[in-house]
């Protein structure tokens, strides 16, 4: 296709990223008006991992509409 190792190498981890995101289990709470995502959930550890964003302020802004 013409895509530097590089590039292609930063396009997997995105994907990577996105597929595992596509996989935390998040529990609602309260009827459904919240939710909550375990701290040890493996795919969101993979997920911060893989696009290196911090781990905490992942799971809290998933959950959080601002």
């Amino acid at each position: 296709v013409g895509v530097k190792e590089s590039h292609q190498m930063t396009i997997f981890r995105i994907i990577a990223a996105i597929l595992h995101l596509g996989n935390l289990e998040i529990q609602g709470e309260r009827d459904n008006e919240a939710c909550s995502v375990s701290s040890e959930d493996e795919h969101l550890k993979n997920f911060c991992g893989l696009l290196g964003v911090e781990h905490s302020q992942m799971q809290h802004w998933l959950c959080h509409r601002k």
